[in-house]
């Protein structure tokens, strides 16, 4: 069964969190929970809160099944970090001519999908 968590909208560029991501894909939970707290980036923390979402997830609808989590067969399937909207803050920097230019940041989405290596039959 798998399960998925996402985070939205956060302020690091995308190139960065899938630098991580990359660090942690195929390792079970317990492994890349091990991993992350190591790893010298910002976006780590988004990173840790969105594989311990995930992993509550399946053990919800795990539990949902009636069936029982075993942490050390849960490992994360696939994760991957988007491209977000690079939206306009409400400040503004000086520009040539006089001019006011916004501020541009980037944003990115990340996704998590976690499985417990049991296959489903449909």
């Amino acid at each position: 069964m798998e399960a998925q968590a996402r985070a939205r909208f956060q302020r690091y560029g995308a190139r960065k969190v899938a630098q991580l991501l990359k660090e942690i894909r195929g390792k079970s939970v317990l492994e890349a929970e091990e991993i992350l707290p190591t790893v010298p980036r910002a976006c780590r923390v988004m990173v840790e809160k969105a594989v311990k979402s995930a992993a509550a997830n399946l053990a919800v609808k795990l539990g949902r099944a009636g069936k029982t989590v075993v942490p050390e067969r849960v490992f994360i399937k696939s994760c991957w970090a988007g491209a977000g909207p690079m939206g306009h803050m409400k400040r503004v920097l000086p520009a040539p001519q006089g001019r006011a230019m916004t501020f541009k940041r980037k944003v990115s989405h990340l996704t998590v999908i976690v499985s417990d290596g049991a296959e489903e039959n449909n």
